[in-house]
Formats: C-alpha cells, structure tokens, sequence
C-alpha cells in the first residue's frame, strides 16, 4: 500500500511515492504544461503519478491515495484551486481534486496549498525539527511561504504565510507583482518576476547569457538550473537580479522576524535549494539591518529535503492508508510504458515517529493564542471529494545543495 506526493509548480511538477515507513521508492519529474489550462496540467500530472510508481518498481493498483501541493487559492473541502497565476491560464476555480481523481481511476486525492505542505515536512523531518517556531520562505517561480508557532503551522483565517505578498515598497515605483499588487517581496524574489525583468533589460539592449543558457537547456522559462549556470559564469544581469532578490528577501523576511520573533527560518523551494547555504547566508547578512535585534537573529538554513520536500509534503496529506486500501475495491492504474526505473534512496531512516517529538524546551507562560493545527484545518471531506488528509512523520537524511550568489 503506497501514497504518492505531487509538487505543482509554476515550471515543474514532482511527484514522490512514498511506503507505509514514509521511505522514497520512485520519484517522476516533468515540466509544467504552458498550454491547455488546468485540463492539460491535471493530465500531466496524472501521466506523471504513474511514472512515479513505476520508476519506484511500485504496483500502481496499491497507491492508495495522492496529495498535491498546489499554488494559489485553495479550497481543501471543495478539492478546488482558484487564481493560481503562476500557473497557465488558471484564474479561475478548477477542481483538481475531482479531475485528477478521475484520470487516476477513482483514487483519492487531497489538495493543499503547496508551501504549507512543504514548511510541515520541513518541521515533522527535515531542518525544522529541532525548532518550537519558526517561518518557511520559498523561493520558486514565486515566493510562498508558512509560519510555525510552538509546533504547529498557523494559518489563521486560512491565508496566513503569504509571506511573498509582504510589501517592501509601498512608493510609487515598486515592481509590479503578479498578485496585481506593486512592490511585493515576490515582485523581486520570484523566478517569474525576476525573468520578466530580465527580458525588459534585454529588451533595452542589456546583455546577458542567461536566455542562451535556458535555450541550451532546452528550457522555456528561466528555471533554477538556469539562474545557477548564470551566476557561475559570472553574468552581470544574473548577480544583478539574484542580488535584487536577497535584498528584498531581506526586507521581507526581516521584518516577518520582527513581527514573529521567530527561532529558524528555513529557505527552500527551487530557487532556495538550487542556489544553497550560501543563498540563505546572503539572506540572513540582507535581513539582519532590518532586526530590531540583530544580536539575536535567528539561524536562516536551507530545507533539508531539498527538491522532494514539496512532493513529500504532499504525500503525508493521505490518511488511514490502510482503512482506504480494505475500502477500495478498482481496477489497477495504468503504467505508461518505457519509463525507466529509478529507485531512490530518500536516506535511511533513524525514527518512524508518528507524532513530532515534545518540544525540548516549555516556553514561558503567554497569552493564550489562537491556532489552528494543520491535522483540522487541512481535513478534507472524503465523501465528495475523495480527499483525505494527514499529519505523519518521516525520518530522511539531510542533503543541503551549495551554489554562490552576492550581495548587492
């Protein structure tokens, strides 16, 4: 009986199978469909889960569930996402959880928001689980993000972490942000408004080998990979606008810290992973002018799960693996063919808890606050939706990547 995690991103879509002991058995990753909407997105996706299961050797007709980490607005009872503009032609509410459901043969699928469910695998297993608070910043074709507080992610009123859409230029020169908005921290950190300015300096007749590296990449947008050979080759435009990025991840993050006081912030998504420790180095030395108490700055660290993070995220939204796989009785899912099989070895695991460690430490007496755990705010209605959410634990080992970037 297996589960199967997906990463739905603005340039890629990762998927994760995962077994009963949470392990990695089969990765798949593909590029996001720049055409057909969210029909050729839910399509991809599905083609993508069954390549998943079999590059882990898997038999298909065992997974038992799908959770999908997804940009945008999320609706987790309703399994829809709506105005996910990263993403093409999505400005409206499609129900992904009810589609995918159907190209998938009847399983269950959970949706969520995609960095929540990426900052809760970080604090369960990965680089925030020595930590009581803390907030996630991830860096991908935009800037999502999750606060933690004693142990569990706040997300209010069901918005809470947006830390992307923080103003950091309120004046009438800030960048315009896809949001609509001017002067977003996502208006300078995020891959998709940091080629959009980009293409406007070339344009104006800058230079730059960042589009001759994303072609020779066979890339359409300027992906990670693509910022990362850039700033290799010492491209001025590139160091330009990574600087650009830390700077207003600075702002950002700093005065997110103020307001939180919290103990850790973890930097992932592709751009955070891509670009490394000395990534969020730069972000730490950006964000600690910005503190009211810069003695005290929190450690900034690179998510420990790396690119899978996301895709096992969403992989611990599936519950009662067991009580689903008695209760389903259908045909097994169809295997693409000629998919070649890749194992992979997410890290031995130390521990298969189930629930997260007491915090080592009791905090003083505070106000009483006012949360919401993930395990009720992302509980999904199965009956209508076929959606069933979790809160697991997974034991992976920690695989920080390492890449340069300066300062402005």
């Amino acid at each position: 009986m297996f589960r199967a995690g997906v990463d739905l991103g603005g340039t890629k879509i990762q998927v994760a199978v995962l077994d009963q002991q949470n392990k990695v058995l089969g990765t798949h990753r593909c590029a996001t469909p720049t055409e057909g909407g969210p029909a050729a997105v839910t399509d991809a996706i599905a083609v993508a889960v069954r390549a998943a299961a079999e590059a882990g050797s898997t038999p298909a007709a065992q997974i038992v569930g799908v959770g999908v980490g997804a940009p945008g607005q999320i609706d987790v009872d309703a399994g829809t996402v709506s105005n996910a503009g990263n993403l093409p032609n999505w400005m409206i509410t499609y129900p992904l959880g009810s589609e995918l459901s159907q190209r998938l043969d009847g399983v269950p699928v959970a949706i969520a928001n995609d960095v929540q469910v990426a900052v809760n695998a970080e604090l369960r297993l990965g680089a925030g689980q020595e930590f009581d608070s803390l907030i996630g910043v991830f860096c991908g074709t935009g800037v999502g993000g999750g606060l933690v507080i004693d142990n569990e992610l706040w997300l209010g009123r069901g918005a809470a972490g947006e830390i992307g859409h923080v103003c950091i230029d309120a004046g009438k020169n800030g960048a315009p942000c896809t949001c609509g908005r001017t002067g977003c921290m996502e208006a300078y950190a995020g891959r998709a408004a940091m080629e959009i300015q980009a293409r406007k300096w070339v344009q104006k007749g800058r230079r730059t080998e960042l589009f001759k590296i994303m072609k020779k990449k066979k890339r359409e947008r300027l992906a990670s990979g693509v910022w990362d050979a850039a700033l290799k080759e010492n491209d001025k435009m590139a160091t330009k606008l990574v600087n650009r990025a830390i700077w207003a991840l600075g702002a950002g993050v700093g005065s997110s810290v103020n307001l939180t006081d919290v103990e850790a912030v973890i930097v992932g998504g592709g751009l955070g992973v891509r670009l490394g420790q000395p990534f969020a180095d730069k972000i730490a030395a950006a964000m600690k002018p910005h503190l009211i108490k810069p003695d005290q700055a929190p450690p900034v660290i690179v998510a420990a799960l790396g690119d899978l993070g996301g895709a096992i995220g969403a992989a611990l939204l599936v519950s009662n693996v067991e009580a689903m796989a008695t209760d389903r009785k259908r045909a097994p899912l169809k295997a693409t063919k000629s998919v070649a099989k890749r194992t992979v070895a997410a890290g031995a695991a130390k521990k298969t808890p189930t629930t997260k460690s007491p915090a080592k430490k009791s905090p003083a007496k505070k106000a009483p606050v006012k949360k919401v755990p993930v395990k009720k705010a992302m509980a999904a209605k199965v009956a209508s939706t076929k959606v069933a959410t979790t809160k697991a634990a997974i034991a992976l080992a920690k695989a920080p990547a390492e890449v340069s970037a300066s300062h402005p």
